[in-house]
């Protein structure tokens, strides 16, 4: 029998998730890794595979845990509720003071190589199954009346999208929540139809 592991796997993948969103997919290295792991490599390998399967393992943690709130968004009874949680949900992420700013699905691999394009095309997928998910979440609202007649469901998906994209690269570059609550109110005048209420505080 091999010998039981002497650190918890969980408590490691946080750690991981944490540099890999401070550094990114390459900036990250294998002692940057361990070090944060408190593991040595042979553990790091046997318990979460290279670090290509370590990073995966770590936008899984991602999106279970900081990044949530899009799903949870996506439950909300109107479109306008819907949109109202994505941004306000985005604030809270990218400025929690718990983890790194800004979005690991954004920047963590922006910078990558020939050798990380793997990692690169996979971020960029996730990132559209996000958008596709919104889309046919303002799709449903729009067959039930929800949302006018002439709004086109897809763009609209792609206006909130790339507005949490860039929110996100704010918030990595410094942009306080008061910078960022100022771009979710300018956005929120944009709503198809007109602002249907006054976009309230985050909470």
């Amino acid at each position: 029998m091999g010998r039981p592991r002497n650190f918890d796997p969980d408590k490691a993948l946080d750690q991981a998730l944490k540099v890999f969103w401070r550094k990114g997919y390459e900036g990250a290295s294998l002692p940057d890794l361990t070090k944060a792991m408190g593991i040595n490599r042979p553990s790091l390998y046997a318990a979460f595979g290279n670090k290509e399967e370590l990073f995966r393992k770590a936008v899984d943690r991602y999106l279970e845990g900081p990044a949530s709130f899009v799903r949870r968004a996506l439950l909300e009874p109107t479109a306008r509720a819907v949109a109202e949680r994505l941004l306000y949900g985005a604030i809270e992420m990218q400025c929690d003071r718990r983890h790194p700013a800004g979005c690991l699905m954004v920047h963590g691999a922006l910078a990558c190589g020939d050798e990380a394009q793997a990692i690169r095309k996979e971020l960029c997928a996730r990132r559209a199954a996000g958008e596709a998910a919104i889309h046919e979440r303002f799709a449903r609202a729009a067959a039930e009346g929800d949302l006018p007649a002439a709004c086109d469901p897809a763009a609209l998906a792609r206006f909130f999208s790339t507005v949490i994209q860039g929110m996100a690269v704010q918030a990595a570059g410094g942009a306080t929540r008061e910078d960022l609550l100022g771009i979710v109110a300018l956005t929120l005048r944009a709503w198809p139809g007109g602002p249907d209420s006054a976009p309230r505080s985050a909470t």
